[in-house]
């Protein structure tokens, strides 16, 4: 755990430089507007640890699946997100000095974010190995008002520097992957050039043949008096802008980029050039300040309806809005095409791709954060990709439409490339399904059933009737060989939760298809024809929902998270060593697969979708037996822990689980977030507040408040989207409002009581 960030309300500090944890910290400063982002990376030479590292959503490299032993029903590929131009770069020589922080004597540092405007700060003084000292201020941006445009502002003054300068603005794809095989090389170039105060590079992906373009205009000033580039240098997948300036002791050189982006997702191949040149044109006909003004506009408008605030805990204030952030600038919702990948633009672990994360936990940030079409965009995803979900259970052998929807990937297909993972984790079905639930019930909106829903359902549902099988035994419908959520535990039989949501699945499919029928009869009958659906599949279907095994200790009240869970050593966390923690870097995988260890909620998650369905008691048992030996190694868990801590009125352990998700990256908790930021839990921290302190459910078409405030905090305020309507809920320690700010929401619950609006 690292504790190097300053708490600040709505900024992150770092206010001197530490060079161990200098890739962190580029993780922790990254920026992004969903259709890319970049690093905290330094815009100078820097020789130290970084990973450089800019990225642009739905362009990817299909690696090819390299294993030991090839396994039929292995996925072709691992899809990679791939690290794109860098379009920061600026270089500076004086007297032959490459100026280099790495090198140099730091006498003052800052870097900060400001989250609420949306911009990366950076303030240094330092001095240079041949005694120069210099000073630099920058501070740069993604535009969330135009999602092409991409904006620096570096200035640097050297102070008792007498001589020649000489400064290269370039652009540069020929870039690696952190995980790439061999230093192996993503792009190939299709073209480069430089003139005047432009530069422009344009690149091609082997194998998937994106292409992207992207172009700067330059506004070079020194000492306010503007330069003309001297000469250009251009060399494959490069082009750069040279600048040679006689400095005198205090002068200063200014520096604006400003760069545009095409690619082939959005224009033909032959368009892109001229499409960025005239994107970094405009930008620099509009000017910084415009630019800069109307991206903080957007940025207001975003906070006016997701922003959570928390009085007398800078720290947990600063935690949520830190996770608000990176949500909003990962993923707005504008193409369909696009998803959230684990890691956003922050890094390229997980290959960038989507997950099962997506659907069981920032769909609903974005349904109370985002206006309704946003969530809507994460289904139609989904949808858009049913056809690839039957091919991919098709390569499994089922049959007859059955779909299973990939672990991880990037355009519909499985690459996900470890075989416990792509064949047997198939609870991401269910997530899927219950997101379609949810999006429904939330919305109170049934008719997406008609537009895709009901056929992602059938497909779901054919999967499970399919992938259980019967036991003489048991006498029962039994599931074997899955991995649950817990992946700290492979290739076992009977996983609790796997089994609750198959039956949930197949049960509300079949209501489904009723509430279509009867419903929207023109729709149930085109949708039937399609699937070519069979009155003998719903019976069988029934006859599952009926007789599903779901293993259960009576004794403890408890469900079993998979057969055989009582044979292991019932040790609890608090049994292990700290030179132990986290155990996925210490144990052997063996150890691990043969503890009681649980990597993240596995029952719990269960019960954290399915709540309604038990009683507190079975909540609270369940929740005491299982808490004790989670060691959240998962980004995933703290938050579904904290929430139903809350709903059992364990107030201490709840706060504790907030602060582990709230604080995860900024902290370092699993020394990981140099590999780039944990973005679809930040999903699960807002649900922690807003459905674990906040107590937000959906019973009974009616929204409900069921308030618990952590006695540190003052107050808590976070305002949420609900069917047009937009409310405020503040919790303070004598009680709690509830606002209506737009809409004719009539009544809300709060602590079970109706109260009038």
């Amino acid at each position: 755990m690292k504790d190097y960030i300053k708490k600040d309300n709505w900024q992150i500090i770092e206010d001197q430089f530490f060079p161990d944890y200098n890739e962190i910290s580029e993780s922790l400063f990254s920026l992004g507007n969903g259709k890319m982002g970049l690093r905290g990376n330094f815009e100078e030479d820097f020789s130290g640890k970084t990973l450089q590292g800019s990225y642009n959503a739905g362009i990817y490299y299909p690696d090819k699946t390299k294993v030991g032993w090839w396994k039929n029903g292995y996925p072709e590929y691992f899809a990679k997100v791939l690290n794109s131009c860098n379009w920061i770069g600026l270089s500076f020589n004086f007297g032959n000095e490459i100026l280099d922080l790495n090198k140099c004597n730091i006498g003052f540092f800052k870097r900060s974010l400001n989250m609420e405007e949306g911009i990366l700060y950076r303030q240094v003084k330092a001095t240079t190995p041949n005694g120069v000292n210099f000073s630099i201020d920058t501070h740069r941006f993604t535009s969330m008002a135009n999602d092409e445009i991409a904006c620096l502002d570096y200035t640097l003054r050297l102070d008792n520097y007498k001589g020649q300068l000489n400064i290269s603005a370039f652009l540069d794809f020929d870039i690696v992957n952190k995980d790439s095989n061999y230093d192996e090389k993503f792009w190939e170039e299709v073209a480069q050039s430089s003139t005047g105060n432009d530069s422009f590079v344009h690149a091609r992906t082997l194998k998937t043949s994106f292409e992207l373009g992207v172009s700067q205009s330059l506004a070079i000033y020194h000492n306010g008096s503007r330069l003309n580039a001297n000469s250009h240098n251009t060399h494959s997948k490069y082009a750069s802008n040279q600048y040679e300036v006689d400095i005198n002791p205090g002068d200063e050189i200014r520096i604006t980029k400003y760069v545009g982006f095409a690619s082939s997702l959005y224009y033909a191949p032959e368009a892109i050039q001229e499409a960025a040149t005239t994107i970094a044109h405009n930008a620099a006909q509009t000017g910084i300040e415009a630019l800069l003004q109307a991206h903080k506009d957007e940025w207001k408008k975003i906070w006016d309806r997701c922003d959570i605030k928390i009085e007398g805990d800078v720290s947990a204030q600063q935690g949520i809005r830190f996770n608000i952030f990176h949500l909003m600038q990962t993923y707005t919702g504008s193409d369909s095409r696009l998803n959230i990948g684990p890691k956003g633009f922050t890094g390229e672990k997980y290959g960038g791709s989507t997950y099962w994360d997506t659907e069981a936990y920032c769909l609903p940030f974005y349904q109370s954060t985002a206006p309704a079409n946003v969530a809507n965009q994460l289904l139609k995803y989904r949808y858009n990709h049913l056809a690839k979900a039957i091919e991919n259970a098709e390569n499994l052998g089922f049959s007859d439409g059955a779909a299973l929807y990939p672990m991880v990937t990037m355009n519909g297909e499985e690459c996900h490339n470890e075989w416990e993972i792509t064949f047997e984790e198939i609870h991401r079905n269910g997530a899927i399904a219950y997101a379609i639930y949810d999006n429904i019930n939330y919305q109170d909106d049934d008719s997406y059933l008609t537009q895709g829903g009901l056929e992602v359902l059938i497909g779901i549902a054919r999967f499970w009737a399919q992938r259980v099988n019967y036991s003489v035994d048991k006498e029962k419908y039994v599931m074997l060989g899955v991995t649950g959520p817990n992946e700290y535990e492979n290739n076992v039989n009977n996983n609790w939760y796997t089994n609750y949501i198959a039956r949930w699945c197949l049960k509300y499919t079949s209501q489904s298809i009723e509430l279509v029928k009867t419903k929207y009869s023109s729709a149930y009958t085109r949708i039937l024809e399609l699937t070519q659906l069979k009155d003998q599949e719903l019976t069988q279907w029934q006859d599952i929902v009926n007789n599903m095994y779901l293993p259960y200790d009576p004794e403890r009240n408890i469900f079993l998270q998979q057969d055989g869970f009582l044979d292991k050593e019932l040790n609890t966390v608090d049994a292990l060593k700290p030179e132990d923690r986290p155990i996925n870097q210490n144990w052997s995988w063996d150890r691990i697969l043969r503890s009681v260890y649980i990597k993240q909620a596995d029952v719990l998650q269960g019960l954290y979708f399915f709540e309604e369905d038990f009683d507190l008691d079975t909540i609270r048992s369940n929740f005491d037996f299982y808490e004790p030996r989670t060691v959240h190694e998962s980004s995933l868990s703290p938050c579904v822990h904290s929430i139903q801590a809350n709903l059992l009125g364990k107030k201490d352990k709840a706060y504790e689980m907030y602060l582990r998700t709230s604080r995860l990256d900024l902290d370092d908790y699993n020394n990981d977030t140099e590999d780039g930021l944990h973005i679809t839990s930040m999903a699960g921290t807002w649900m922690s507040v807003v459905k674990g302190f906040g107590g937000m459910r959906i019973k009974n078409n009616a929204l409900h408040f069921n308030p618990s405030l952590p006695e540190s905090w003052q107050a808590c305020e976070f305002h949420i989207l609900f069917r047009g309507n937009k409310l405020s809920i503040r919790m303070e320690p004598s009680g709690t409002k509830v606002h209506l700010i737009e809409g004719d929401l009539k009544e809300v619950y709060l602590a079970g009581e109706k109260i009038m609006l």
